[in-house]
């Protein structure tokens, strides 16, 4: 199971996130990111945060620790937002709570190079758990210390939304053409290579066992906790086998141009100047700004 911590303060809520999230300080002196399990997506979301967070940790990509968090609702009592304090009522018990990574910021493309090995291996696993939400108009990346790091694993596996069609769901391919990496000519042959050997029924049965138990019960077709967890390891087990085969980049044609942007019809659209790794993000927004006008 996740580490389990309780929350000692509301800090501020995060108006950029659909369910607001938001920041709270912890009993281990942390600070943390907290997912509510009284938000309108319901404990669904959680799940899948926690399925593909944890995955994702585990196949060696940066994505924050996750931990579950303990909220007493008397924590909104002095909230002035009556938003922010139905929510925190809504949400007493355990909920979810992302490390928070201060000073980060979000990713742009044109500010922030990313080489084909990492964008592959970002483009693969979004692909195997079917994250519909890496896309150029919300990235959901942060950048941390000159690294990008994941976060945002909700909109996942939308197969858990409807398990009588699991497997015709899991078995669909995965189209990237939107992905905010997808300019970045990601090595998708090479990313399969090195991770798909790694996602085992074992990996999987270990990452399922992390969800906490109060997140599953009753989910209707399931007489256990443990049929459930089954069920999330068997579509990503099948589907890491081949993924790679049915994803789609969306490399232009004449009558299907990708949408990602970075490309024009028939050739990849030149950038303003080489895609560069920045240690410091900040500088090159400044840069880009100062060479976009000459």
């Amino acid at each position: 199971m996740l580490e389990e911590v309780v929350a000692t303060r509301y800090v501020t809520p995060l108006r950029e996130g659909g369910s607001l999230p938001g920041i709270v300080e912890a009993d281990d002196l942390g600070t943390y990111v907290m997912k509510f399990t009284g938000a309108g997506q319901g404990r669904k979301t959680l799940v899948a945060e926690v399925i593909c967070g944890e995955l994702g940790r585990r196949l060696g990509l940066r994505v924050p620790e996750l931990v579950s968090i303990q909220l007493d609702p008397v924590i909104g009592l002095a909230e002035p937002d009556q938003e922010v304090q139905e929510l925190l009522k809504a949400s007493g018990g355990l909920n979810l709570g992302m490390d928070y990574l201060p000073g980060s910021l979000g990713f742009d493309p044109l500010a922030y190079g990313v080489d084909p090995a990492e964008a592959g291996r970002i483009v693969w696993f979004d692909a195997l758990i079917n994250n519909v939400d890496r896309s150029w108009r919300n990235p959901n990346m942060l950048v941390w210390h000159g690294d990008v790091w994941l976060i945002d694993h909700g909109a996942t596996m939308i197969w858990h939304h409807n398990w009588p069609g699991v497997q015709a769901s899991a078995a669909k391919p995965y189209n990237a053409s939107d992905h905010v990496l997808a300019p970045f000519d990601p090595d998708i042959a090479s990313a399969a290579a090195e991770l798909a050997p790694l996602v085992t029924e074992e990996l999987l049965t270990e990452v399922a066992a992390e969800v906490p138990d109060e997140w599953l019960a009753g989910e209707p077709g399931f007489d256990t906790t443990d049929q459930l967890r089954r069920a999330y390891v068997e579509p990503l087990l099948s589907r890491a086998a081949s993924i790679h085969e049915r994803i789609s980049l969306g490399q232009p044609t004449r009558t299907q141009p990708s949408r990602a942007p970075g490309w024009l019809t028939g050739h990849a659209a030149p950038w303003p100047h080489p895609v560069r790794k920045e240690r410091d993000p900040q500088a090159a927004v400044a840069r880009n700004a100062e060479e976009g006008g000459r």
